[in-house]
Formats: C-alpha cells, structure tokens, sequence
C-alpha cells in the first residue's frame, strides 16, 4: 500500500490535469456556441494561469535569468513552429485583428498550465520523461475539440516540442514566446 507522501504526486497531477482538460474542453465547447468567443477565451486563459497559483516561479521554469536568452530561444521555438504554416500556399495569417489579444492570454495560461504546474507535477511524479509524454498527450487531447483530427498530429508534435525545451532549457519563457508568436500569425 502507498503510504500517504508517495500519493500525494499523483493525487496532484491527477488533479491538474482533470482541472486543465475540463477548462480546455469546456473554453472549445464555450467559444463555439457563444456570442462572446472573445470573452469566453480570455476567460479559458486566465483560468490555465491559476494552475499556477501554488507552485513556485522556479518549479515553472519561469524568472529573470538569462532572459534575452530566453527570449531569444522562444524565437527560435516560434521559428520551427512556424514552418507548416509557411509552406502553405498563402502564408500570409489568417487569425482576425479582434482575436490578437484572447490568443496572448490563451497562449500564455496554457504553456503556465501544460509546460508549468502540469510539467512540474508530472515531474515529481515520475521524473522527466513522465512530463516530457504525459504534457504532451494531455495536450493533445486537450485540443482534441478545438482542432480538426488530421490536425492532432502538428498538435502532438508542438507539445514535444515545446516540453523538450522544457526539459532541455529549465525554461517556460522560451515557449511562452513562442507559442504566442505561432498563435498570432496562424
């Protein structure tokens, strides 16, 4: 039987990812059917920031250190995420103006709550590999009904992405930037 510490990891990472699922699936299902998409998603972002709200600024990978660095990396992150877009035959962005701002706060709330809380409690649970794979397929299937399925795979392969970085660099800003990026200019 385990003893009460050795439950406490996968009780909270159970727990984050039940709450990131439900408010990821609820803000698709939400932004569809209401008049108010815009409100509805940056009401979805700022709830992925709570995820947040009881781990430590350096559990996240977030802080100022090397932070032209960091910037510099979500760059280049924002870069390779890019490169399907480019190929497209009109690469020119097809987000409309109105949308710019509930994409930052989306952005942002989900690589604090994927790459962030999520990531550090998958972490302590079963190290990195645990939270390098169980972000990433959480984060897929947290965009299983805002994305069409033939999409899914892009999807997976940013999240690897995005969480390699995480594991390589120590880093959130890095994805955050990039992520931001990439949803701005798809």
């Amino acid at each position: 039987m385990l003893s009460v510490r050795a439950t406490r990891p996968l009780v909270r990472a159970a727990i984050l990812a039940t709450y990131i699922l439900l408010v990821e699936w609820t803000r698709a299902l939400a932004a569809i059917a209401s008049r108010d998409a815009v409100g509805v998603l940056v009401i979805g972002g700022l709830a992925m920031v709570l995820t947040a709200a009881f781990v430590p600024f350096g559990r996240l990978g977030l802080g100022t250190s090397r932070l032209g660095l960091r910037i510099l990396g979500g760059l280049a992150l924002a870069a390779v995420l890019l490169l399907p877009a480019a190929a497209r035959a009109s690469a020119a962005p097809i987000l409309p103006a109105f949308l710019a701002m509930p994409a930052v706060v989306v952005s942002i709330g989900e690589e604090i709550a994927f790459r962030g809380a999520l990531y550090a409690a998958l972490d302590d649970l079963g190290g990195a590999p645990v939270a390098i794979i169980g972000s990433t397929a959480l984060w897929t299937a947290a965009h299983a009904l805002s994305h069409p399925p033939e999409f899914l795979f892009a999807v997976a392969a940013a999240g690897l992405l995005l969480g390699l970085w995480r594991w390589a660099c120590k880093d959130l800003v890095g994805p955050i930037v990039g992520h931001v990026i990439a949803d701005l200019a798809l």
